[in-house]
């Protein structure tokens, strides 16, 4: 996996079809935010708040791992650490 892979992913849109289908626009409502956030998170352009994250996850009725994967491969930050440790 290279610099241009997303180390947090989300499985909201999968989650979304077995909500009944739900759409953006309802998951927005439910969550307090715009539809055009729920775009851009389900998009990986956006990462949401810790309290959105969870208040996605209890919407949702799963966990935050659920929601959420942290690739902690492909990150950046971890990366530049473990280089330095060396």
């Amino acid at each position: 996996m290279g610099k241009d892979k997303l180390f947090i992913t989300n499985n909201i849109r999968k989650l979304r079809f077995f909500a009944n289908e739900m759409t953006q626009q309802e998951l927005a409502d439910k969550t307090g935010v715009t539809r055009q956030t729920v775009v851009a998170i389900e998009n990986g352009k956006y990462f949401p708040s810790l309290e959105l994250a969870f208040r996605m996850a209890h919407i949702f009725e799963v966990t935050l791992n659920e929601v959420f994967s942290y690739h902690a491969e492909v990150d950046p930050v971890l990366a530049k650490i473990n280089k330095n440790k060396t």
